[in-house]
Parts: structure tokens; sequence; C-alpha cells
């Protein structure tokens, strides 16, 4: 039963302990690795942790991080809106690790890179490398402000936690042990953080099975209320979420994020060899099911505990991401520093995304912009360079949370621009890595007419969003609570008064172009991009062109897919000028780059009609 307004608890003494304590033990695993092993002598050490990491602690930590506070507060607030329909996302996440796993890590893990986006340039040219990187660098500072403060205010106006002191700490305490302890302190920081969420969630789901008298009720309740709608197989692409546009859109949505995105490749290309590399993805896998199960059942519980009483709909909360925070202290108000626990959970997400973001915008910095231009620096010097780079990002990620908190209005849009920016760029590399007849004039255009389409779409969406006959939003009531139906919002309106609402005012594409699933964002802009560019360099000649087979996916990368040596057999490949040349073992400094380089000082060759 909800309790009436104003009745829950607030945090007390004991909740604040509990949340320092996460960040305190946080910050010292980053002093341990700034001295372990010797500290962080070289900026591969730093930025890679000596490419010497085990499966187990990697997996944990990619866990960790693809979890951000606003999934771990936004997806059971999701499931009681719409239902367990997201639960989907379970089948999604296994064609995720395994495109990644096979598709794209074999190929960046045997060139040795650092920077995902120096693969640009080995395989097109400089400039598609400067743009790879710069649209990184602007999509993580933006999502990384929003993920620091988007939690803080939801938990800030219910629980009365202290906004801009939980946005200051968690920004200090990531950029404290980035900077300390590089990507190994980020690693170990994200397995105790992943423990943290784990077992914060767990108190809630526990206490709330207590509450309802048995989870029996909860799926019973669950049930009557529609919420386990697990099935929809409308293929109609405007429908927000369908089993087709979470399989689909969403495969691409999130490979995005799993097959190319510096955060995510850093970590799993710093293993000790392709073996644990690839293991690293399946066994974070579990980590996603466990994490989905955790936020599936929570949300199940929110609705059974207030299907009488929607605490949205009469105003006891002003936003959906404030509904796990209302109901951890309406139900843990008797259990000092266990909504503590909770908050030190939510804010776990938090911290693990921001730390592997800081750590990728350090590293893509140094290895694009600085290494390149300044050969002549010692390891240790650009080991300093990226500790530097490490506060300076820490910096820039808590100015990008105090821009958003002017721009409140701007949160969702952001993010929708953040899933639209990765469809295309996931385009240009599985154009690279996929096709050997692609050259640099054909994947430029396709990148240029992917953005357009994706932010077309996307950014109509947000100026025309949805209507709710698309989105399927389920029924709220408040016909337990004890307030004057004068409090109740625009909410409770039926929903067939809302689908027969004039829409004299929208323009034809808004019902149709702009109303695509946003899951399908990035499934176009990636589409595009490799539709045209293809056609582009079919027409500018790519099939002349003779691409080095180590920066394509080969069938060798498949038949080596279970070596557990730290080196493989080295091959003979014909570079672009047509020279053997003999590649390096795999996990050390790039084979290809500096080869590359000798031959445009010297011969001043073109790559793809274009010069390196």
């Amino acid at each position: 039963m909800a309790s009436p307004p104003g009745s829950i608890g607030r945090f007390t003494a004991w909740d604040y302990v509990v949340f320092a304590a996460m960040l305190l033990v946080s910050a010292v695993i980053g002093v341990y690795y700034a001295f372990a092993g010797g500290g962080q002598k070289t900026s591969k050490q730093f930025l890679t942790g000596g490419r010497n990491m085990n499966a187990f602690p990697v997996a944990l930590s990619l866990t960790a991080s693809f979890m951000s506070a606003v999934t771990l507060l936004g997806t059971p607030a999701e499931i009681y809106r719409y239902g367990v329909i997201y639960c989907i996302f379970a089948i999604t996440y296994s064609l995720v690790v395994l495109c990644s796993a096979e598709i794209f890590l074999p190929v960046f893990y045997k060139l040795g890179i650092t920077s995902t986006y120096e693969y640009l340039e080995l395989r097109f040219n400089k400039y598609l490398r400067l743009c790879g990187t710069v649209l990184f660098i602007i999509q993580t500072t933006l999502y990384t402000g929003i993920v620091i403060y988007s939690p803080a205010l939801a938990l800030n106006q219910v629980t009365g936690f202290d906004l801009w002191g939980a946005v200051v700490a968690t920004g200090v305490v990531c950029t404290f042990y980035c900077t300390l302890g590089g990507l190994k302190a980020v690693v170990w920081t994200d397995v105790f953080q992943a423990g943290i969420m784990i077992a914060g969630f767990s108190s809630v789901i526990i206490r709330a099975v207590v509450v309802q008298e048995g989870i029996g009720r909860i799926i019973n309740d669950s049930y009557y209320g529609g919420r386990l709608n697990f099935w929809d197989f409308n293929p109609n692409p405007l429908q927000r979420h369908t089993f087709w546009t979470i399989i689909i859109g969403g495969t691409f949505t999130w490979t995005g994020i799993y097959g190319i995105n510096q955060s995510q490749v850093q970590r799993y290309i710093a293993c000790k060899n392709r073996f644990h590399a690839k293991m690293s993805l399946y066994i974070n896998l579990v980590g996603l099911w466990a994490i989905l199960a955790c936020v599936t059942l929570c949300g199940l519980a929110l609705y059974s505990i207030y299907k009488d009483c929607d605490p949205w709909t009469s105003k006891q909360v002003s936003a959906l991401d404030q509904l796990i925070p209302y109901l951890v202290l309406d139900i843990l108000r008797d259990f000092p520093g266990v909504p503590g626990l909770f908050v030190a959970s939510a804010y776990s997400g938090t911290l693990s995304t921001v730390s592997s973001s800081i750590n990728a915008l350090a590293a893509v910095t140094v290895e694009d912009f600085i290494r390149p231009h300044f050969k002549s620096l010692s390891e240790k010097k650009l080991s300093w360079i990226s500790m530097g780079m490490s506060v300076f990002y820490g910096g820039v990620c808590i100015a990008m949370a105090a821009l958003a908190s002017l721009l409140e209005a701007l949160l969702q849009a952001a993010l929708s621009i953040f899933g639209m920016v990765s469809g295309p760029l996931l385009g240009l590399f599985a154009l690279g890595i996929l096709c050997s007849f692609a050259n640099g004039i054909g994947a430029f255009v396709g990148l240029v007419s992917g953005f357009v389409i994706s932010l077309w779409v996307g950014i109509g969406s947000q100026i025309y969003p949805p209507l709710p006959e698309r989105t399927k939003p389920l029924y709220l009531s408040t016909a337990g609570c004890n307030i004057s139906s004068a409090n109740l919002t625009s909410t409770e309106t039926p929903l067939t008064t809302i689908f027969n609402a004039p829409s004299s005012e929208r323009p034809a594409l808004a019902d149709n172009w702009y109303s695509l699933s946003y899951l399908y964002f990035s499934t176009l802009g990636t589409l595009t991009t490799l539709v045209v560019g293809i056609i582009i360099s079919l027409l500018t000649g790519g099939l002349k062109q003779n691409t080095d087979r180590k920066f394509l996916l080969t069938k060798e990368d498949f038949l080596s897919n279970f070596s557990c040596s730290k080196s493989e057999t080295p091959e003979k490949v014909e570079v672009l000028n047509c020279k053997p040349l003999t590649v390096a073992a795999e996990g050390t400094d790039n084979p290809a780059f500096s080869h590359i380089e000798m031959d445009v000082a010297s011969n001043k060759n073109e790559v793809n009609g274009l010069p390196i």
C-alpha cells in the first residue's frame, strides 16, 4: 500500500556513512594501483593496464560501466509504465556480445591499437580518424555530464540527498582514482561497484517481497495489471517497443556501444590474449542478464505496491525516474543505512560509467592528437600527459553536469543524439572491416549521409514526440490515494481520449517518419552509412584497390577463436603498396601505424586516393 504524501523517510546519518564508504573504497583502489607493480610508468600501462588483464574483472567492469545510474533508475520505471516487454533486451544483449566478440574484437585486438579510431586512419585516412575522435569526445563529455547530473537530481528531489555535493563528489572521486591508477583502477573499482549494484537492488527486491507477502502476489498483480506483456510481434517500425524493434534496433544501438565505442573496447583489448578478451565479453553477458533481472523485479514490485496509488500521477514524485528512490525510502525507512546502500548502488553505476569515459577520453586524446604529432615524447612523459588529460576531462565532465542542470528539457534529446551518433560510426567501422573494396571517399560520403538521416529523424522526433498510441503506456490508478482529485495530473486521462486528440498542428511527417521507434535511429544511421559507402566506393574504383587483410575480418580470426596463447603465429600479408609485411604478435603495440607513416614520408603514398 502506498504511503500518504510526506510519510516516507528521509536520508539519515547512517545512509550518508554508507554512501561515503563506497566513495572511500573506490578512492583507495585508485591509490593502490598508483603504486602497485611500480605504478603507471608508461602511457600503455596507464591507458591499457599493460595489456595483461584477466577476463573476469574486465567482464564485471564492462557490465558495471554499461549500467549507468540513468539505466538503473530508469529501467524499473520503464517496466512500471510500459511492462516487461523490455526484458526482450536479454536476447538483444546476446546478439550484441556475439557481434562484438566475433566481428570487431578480432580486428582491433590483432592490430594492438589503443584508440579505436586509429583503425580508421589505418584502413582509410587520417581525416576519418579525426572525425571519429572529435565526435566521440563531444558525445561522451555531453553524455557523461548527464549521467552525473540526472540521477543526482532524481535522488535529491526524493531523498533530500545534497544535489551538488553528490555531483562534485562523484566527479572528483572518479577523476582521482582514474588519474592515479589508470585503467587498472577503473576496472577494479568497477568490480567493487558491480557488487554494490547487486547488493543494493537485492535489498529492495527482498524487502518488497516481504512487504507484499511473497513474490507470487507481485507476479499476480503484474499479470492482472497488464505488465506481463512479454511478446508483441507487430512489425510496425513506428511502434516504440515490439519484439522486432528491440531485437533489430536494440542490436544495432548497443553494438554501437560494445563493438566500437572507445570506453568499452579499451577494456577488452587490455586483456592478455584474445581468448581472455572474448571471454570477458561472454562473462559480461551473464552480468547483463543478472542486472536486467534485478531491475525487472524492481519494476514489477514497484507496480504491485503502488497499483492503486501511483506516486507519479498523484504528484508525490515529479518524474518517473524518481519512483525507485521513492519506493526505497517508503519500504526501507525502518532500516538505517539500507537506503544509503541503494543510493550507493545507483551511484556505483554513475562512477563506473564516468570513470570509463574519463579514461577513454584521455586515451583518444593522447593516441589521436598528441602521440602522432609529438613523436619525441618519452613513454614517461606520455604517462604524465595521460594523467593530466584525466584531470582535465574530469573537470570537463563536472562542468557538463552543471550545463545539464540548465538544459533539463533537453536531457532526453541529448541522450537520443548520443545513440544517433553511434549508428553512423558503427556503419563506418563495419564498412572498413567487412568490405575489402570500401575506400576513403565512399566511407566519408557514407558517414555524412548516415548522420544526416539519423539526425533528421532523431531531432524531428524530439520536436514532434510520438503519440501515446505509438508508445502504449499502461494504465495507472490513483483510486486508493487519499488525495483530492485537484492534485492529479493529466496522466490519469483515459488513453482513448488522448488517442483521439486533434493533431492538426502536426505535419504529415510527424506521425510517420518522426514517429519511428527510437531504437531504429542507430539502425537507420548504420545501414545508410553502409549502403551509401558501398555504392560510392564501387563508383570510385574501390574494386581496384588491394586492401591489407589485417584490417579485415578473415577466416583465420574464427579459426583462432579459442587460442589461449599470448601470441599467435605471424602471418604474411600485403599492405597497400603491395610490399610484404609480417604482422607482429597480437596485443602488442600497433604493427601497422609506423610502417604506413614511413611509407608516406618516403614514397608519398596515397591510400584509397586520399593522402594519409
